[in-house]
């Protein structure tokens, strides 16, 4: 697992990075492949910004989120991740469930006419 955070106009808080850290690594019990994440905190006004991007074997998820406070940013953006995370997890398992395709159930009937298990 491979955590990298950049503060933009901010000062760098080794509290802000471990808490960042600690909330995205979480993800990885999530994911079957080893993760890399990009974890971005910025201050424009008087507006938090968070932007977490993850990369796990050929899958990618990208959550941005803004608020007042920065601990509450992180949070939200790492709930969005675990979602985005979850949703996928379900396409996948979808797909494997689904019937096979028309193709593939004409073959199976070809093989039971020619060995006469009709």
């Amino acid at each position: 697992m491979d955590l990298s955070t950049t503060f933009r106009h901010l000062e760098p808080s080794d509290a802000l990075r471990d808490y960042a850290h600690q909330k995205v690594s979480r993800l990885q019990k999530f994911l079957r492949q080893p993760m890399e994440a990009r974890i971005t905190l910025s201050v424009e006004k008087h507006e938090h910004q968070v932007e977490v991007q993850i990369a796990s074997g050929g899958q990618h998820f990208e959550a941005k989120e803004a608020s007042t406070d920065m601990y509450a940013s992180i949070d939200s953006a790492a709930h969005k991740l675990e979602r985005q995370i979850h949703d996928a997890k379900g396409v996948e398992g979808a797909k494997r469930r689904r019937e096979p395709d028309i193709r593939h159930g004409a073959l199976d009937s070809e093989v039971a006419v020619v060995s006469g298990d009709r």
